[in-house]
């Protein structure tokens, strides 16, 4: 019984994993498969988020390889081929995304943000301290006494050297 479970789930497993993607087909052109292989490490995989499409496994990423030798194959330039990319995919797409009104923060946020963090310190830092007022001599007089009874101790069993 627990062996027909285990294949069941096993069985259901494979049928929801992706099937691997097509191999790549290279470019006749070595002049332009070395295009496009310049172009695969400047592009990220929208499903691994972190890796070009160059190392990515996803079947999105073998999809996008094939656009791309395609539009090369057509004559496209590498900015257009980019161009259609970002159209697609947006500008999350490329490692490396233009500067513009919608990507500041992504450009200048963590600039940002650090400046901020060392205004703050900064502005705590000198910020003026409350003085403590001294005290009187009169409280002075009753410090010294608690000190010298040692009613201030709060364990009695404690030793001098707990101190």
């Amino acid at each position: 019984m627990k062996r027909a479970l285990l294949i069941a789930i096993a069985a259901v497993g494979l049928m929801a994993a992706e099937p691997p993607p097509a191999p790549d087909r290279p470019l006749p052109d070595a002049a332009q498969e070395a295009r496009a292989k310049a172009l695969f490490a400047d592009i990220r995989c929208v499903v691994c988020q972190h890796e070009a499409i160059a190392d990515s496994p996803a079947g999105i990423a073998a999809d996008m390889r094939r656009l791309v030798r395609e539009e090369i194959a057509a004559g496209r330039t590498d900015a257009q081929v980019r161009e259609d990319l970002v159209r697609r995919y947006g500008d999350f797409v490329l490692f490396r995304p233009p500067v513009r009104v919608g990507t500041w923060l992504l450009w200048f946020g963590p600039l940002a943000a650090l400046l901020a963090v060392g205004f703050g310190l900064l502005t705590l830092s000198r910020r003026r301290r409350d003085e403590t007022p001294a005290l009187s001599a009169g409280e002075e007089a009753r410090l010294a006494d608690i000190l010298a009874s040692g009613a201030d101790r709060r364990d009695p069993d404690a030793k001098p050297s707990d101190d």
